[in-house]
C-alpha cells in the first residue's frame, strides 16, 4: 500500500509518501513541504497548495491519503488555516476517486511512538528508526506527514475493513448503538 500523508498548514503543507503493509516493512518514498507566502492573499495560498499536492498526487499515485484531522486551538485564525489546506488535500484526493483518512494527531503519535502525548522531537525520531532514515526529516511538517503515512498504513487499513464489513452487512445488524438508552 502507497500512502500520502499530509500535515495541513497554509504556510507549510507537510507532504510525505510511504510504501508499506501492516506488520511489514515500511519504506518512505519523498517528503517535503508545500511552502506559500504569509503575504499572499488566503485564495492564492490554497491554490499554491492544491496545485503542490496535486504534483505529489500526479507522480506518486497513492493508493490512499491520510490528512491529519484539525483539532481545536485557542488561535481560530491557525485552525481555520490549517482547516482549509486540509479540505485541498481531500479534495485533490477525491477528484481522483482516492480514499482519504482523517487521523487525530494523539491518534498518529501513539501509532508512531506507543504514546499519544509525544512530542514533536519523539515523533521525529520515530519515523526516521521505523523507516530507517540516517537522519530525522525536516522541518517538522514533514516528519509529521511522514507518520500520517505510517499511522494510516497500521491502523488505517484494518479500519477499513471493518467499515466495509459492516456497511456489507448493515441491514441485516443493527448498529452497535441501536436500542441502546443512553446512560
Amino acid at each position: 500500500m502507497r500512502v500520502l500523508g499530509v500535515d495541513p498548514g497554509l504556510t507549510r503543507c507537510g507532504i510525505g509518501v510511504v510504501d508499506g503493509a501492516p506488520g511489514g516493512p515500511l519504506r518512505m518514498v519523498d517528503v517535503g513541504v508545500v511552502r506559500t507566502s504569509a503575504d499572499d492573499e488566503t485564495a492564492l495560498r490554497l491554490l499554491g497548495i492544491e496545485r503542490g499536492v496535486e504534483e505529489w498526487l500526479d507522480a506518486h499515485r497513492p493508493d490512499a491519503v491520510a490528512v491529519e484531522r484539525v483539532f481545536s486551538q485557542h488561535n481560530v485564525r491557525t485552525v481555520m488555516g490549517t482547516a482549509q489546506a486540509s479540505a485541498v488535500a481531500m479534495l485533490a484526493a477525491a477528484r481522483r476517486g482516492l480514499p482519504v483518512a482523517l487521523h487525530t494527531p494523539s491518534e498518529v503519535k501513539a501509532a508512531v511512538t506507543g504514546s499519544g502525548r509525544a512530542d514533536k522531537a519523539q515523533v521525529g525520531a520515530m519515523v526516521t528508526r521505523l523507516l530507517r532514515l540516517s537522519e530525522p526529516p525536516r522541518p517538522a511538517d514533514a516528519a509529521d506527514a511522514l507518520a500520517l503515512a505510517i499511522c494510516h498504513i497500521w491502523r488505517g487499513a484494518a479500519q477499513d475493513r471493518l467499515r466495509r464489513a459492516y456497511a456489507a452487512h448493515a441491514d441485516s445488524v443493527p448498529p452497535p448503538w441501536k436500542g441502546r438508552t443512553p446512560s
